[in-house]
Formats: C-alpha cells, structure tokens, sequence
C-alpha cells in the first residue's frame, strides 16, 4: 500500500517575488550556489563589525571562567568575579542579537569553574542573565564524555559533562527536528543528552570542541539555504503517509489488516483526519471547508472497524519530505555559520564541508582561510581586522 498526502491536504501556492511559499527540491537552488566558503576575521566577540540579519545560527565556545589565560588584554574568561564574566557574555548576546537573522538561534557550549572549592554555577548564571535579556532558553543539551583532563581531587566526583545552551529570540526560529531524527536514527525526538567523545588536538588551541558536536547543532539550527531577498530559510514541506514501522508489532499488525480487508488510501487519509477520537479537534478536517465531510466520516468508520485499535497506528505514521519551501525570489544563498570565537576553527571546518557558508571572529585566529576547507574552487574569504 502507498500513500502520500500533502500537510495540509492542499496543493501549494506560488507567487513571485511576493514571499509567498512554493515547494521545490533544494537541488533546484543548488545549481545557481557558489560553492561554501569562509572568512576569518580579527576581531572581538562584543564588536564583530559585520552587518545585520546576516547570520542563521551561532555555534561557539567561549572561554570559560577563569579557566586559562590566552594573553589578550581584550580577552573574555579573566574577569575577577563570574558577575563580571556573565556581563561580558552578555554584551557578546547583544552584539550577536543584531547579527542573527530573525529565524536565528545560537548553540551555546560552556562549561563551570569550581572557585574556592565550590562550583560557581556560571551556565545557570549565564541562562539568568540572557533570560532577562529577552532571549528564550530553548534547551540545556548535556554533552557527556567517557574521559576527559585528569581530576586531583579526591573528595568529588571526576567531571564529564558539559553545557550546550540552545537560545533564540523568537519561538519561530529555523530548527530541522526531522532532519536531525533522521541522522541521529534514534526516535522522533533523539534527546537533550549527546553523548560525543573529545578529539584529539595537538595544535595550539588547548580546548577545542568536536566536529560531532558543531555537526548537530548546524543539522538543527542552519536552513540548508535562505533567499537574500527576503532572507527566509529554506524549511521542510512533509507529506502524510500511511507508512508505519515494521519494527513495531503493534504497527506490523495494523499493516496487515489494512491490507487483509483492503482498506485504501482513502481510508487511511480519513483515519488520519479524523483523529484517535472523533470530537473536538478530531472533527476537523483540513480541507478548505473546515469540517469533516460525510464521506470522510463514513471511510474512517469502515476503516476503524476493520482496523479495532490498531488503527491509532495510522494517526502515528511516518512523514515524508516532499520539498522545501521556495519563496519564489530565484534568488538563493547558503545558510551562514558563526562562530564568534573561533579558535582553530573547527566550526568553520565542519560547516563548510556540510555545505554553509561560515565565518569565524577572534582576537588571535589559530586558522587561516587556507587552512578551511572548501568545496570545489570557493571565492578567496577575507581577513580584515575590526575596530
């Protein structure tokens, strides 16, 4: 059996140059891309001097409190107090609030300080602080480890967890929950643990993050593509199927009396319209006329018959992508990385050989654009300094 229906059981709408929503393949804007490519650029995290509503997500590691000292006057970590800390990072969200484009979120990894034998507590300090900023903390994603740097302390437990923050500013903001289930191929909804081991570095940056970890959060909080006409992103346009996971014997069994009394797709789309239960919302159908029509009723009663309750599998089935949203502007860009404290770079590295353009801000860059990746033959990214 094969069944494919759109979201809203409604064929889409495409209007030129007024930002209006069609549906085509990413393939289609990809052939008019300039291969991904980086900038590296000397500056301070509080004053990037790059323009507005130019970036879609934000993966970076700032210094942590009072953890090493990098020998910059301008550096953000030597603070004398985590109040003075938290307010430098706060002037970073502010700074990084005018740059990120209105659908934009910012993936946060920053770890504790234990001060005079006591922790300080710097993430919850942190998430306070921007909380009363106006930003919306979306999730605390624990990144664990199996090892991490030796710990002499014999009285506590050896530390191997830290913080990633997710925030934004708006709850609308561009998150690709589907495309990171599917990459995760752990559930619907894989969850706020990520469990990712250290790499290796024997370079100059004496804490570098995982690729793994700069990977996931661009899987979920960068459109693949944007239009710079109207800057919206590219997000996913699913189509309702009937099709149920063999692996679930509750699942299995509602397949095989769908196909045992021959139910038909239509049956299975009114199953699906009409809900587990057939009042309130479940009445509703969204088929431009509101409510659901007597045939529809009449389907989902045969179908629900036949099916007992093994037809709420069926409410439950997979989705499919069946496009992206196209505003209909011809006029396609990639989504843009930034990592405002870049370090060695790894960011920069990951996103572009995932196919987004990046750009890394430091005071003291331990990369240079020759040193990142591209796809194909990118343009030359700049290096300027920021006054």
């Amino acid at each position: 059996m094969s069944l494919a229906l759109e979201a809203n059981d409604a064929e889409p709408v495409i209007s030129r140059n007024l930002s209006a929503v069609g549906v085509s393949s990413l393939e289609d804007w990809e052939e008019n891309l300039s291969p991904a490519s980086a900038e590296v650029v000397i500056g301070d995290a509080r004053r990037t001097g790059l323009e507005d509503n130019s970036v879609d997500v934000i993966v970076t590691s700032p210094p942590y409190w009072q953890k090493r000292d990098y020998g910059h006057k301008d550096q953000i970590g030597q603070e004398s107090t985590p109040q003075a800390y938290v307010q430098s990072m706060m002037e970073c969200l502010d700074e990084w609030k005018r740059l990120l484009r209105p659908t934009g979120s910012i993936f946060l990894n920053v770890g504790d300080t234990y001060h005079k034998r006591s922790l300080m507590g710097i993430p919850g300090l942190l998430e306070f602080a921007a909380v009363q900023r106006g930003w919306l903390i979306r999730n605390r994603i624990i990144w664990t480890k199996d090892s991490g740097m030796p710990e002499p302390a014999k009285n506590r437990l050896a530390n191997r967890h830290e913080y990633i923050i997710h925030l934004a500013l708006k709850p609308n903001y561009y998150y690709d929950l589907i495309g990171y289930s599917e990459y995760m191929g752990n559930g619907a909804n894989p969850g706020d643990v990520w469990k990712i081991m250290p790499e290796r570095n024997m370079g100059a940056h004496l804490a570098p993050y995982p690729q793994e970890l700069v990977r996931r959060a661009v899987m979920l909080g960068c459109p693949p593509q944007v239009c710079s006409t109207c800057a919206k992103p590219r997000t996913r346009v699913l189509e309702r199927t009937d099709q149920l996971d063999p692996q679930r014997p509750q699942a299995r069994r509602a397949m095989e009396l769908a196909k045992e009394h021959g139910l038909t797709p239509d049956h299975i789309r009114a199953v699906q319209a009409t809900g587990i239960s057939d009042v309130g919302k479940a009445t509703k159908f969204q088929s431009g006329t509101g409510r659901n029509s007597q045939e529809v009723q009449q389907l989902a009663a045969e179908a629900k018959a036949v099916l007992g309750g093994y037809f709420r599998e069926f409410t439950f089935a997979k989705k499919a992508t069946a496009g992206w949203t196209d505003c209909g502007h011809g006029t396609p860009a990639r989504g843009v990385v930034l990592d405002p404290f870049m370090g060695t770079g790894t960011t920069l590295k990951t996103a572009t050989a995932m196919g987004q353009d990046a750009i890394g801000v430091d005071l003291v860059p331990l990369v240079q654009e020759t040193e990142v990746p591209k796809q194909g033959k990118a343009k030359e990214s700049t290096k300027r300094s920021v006054r």
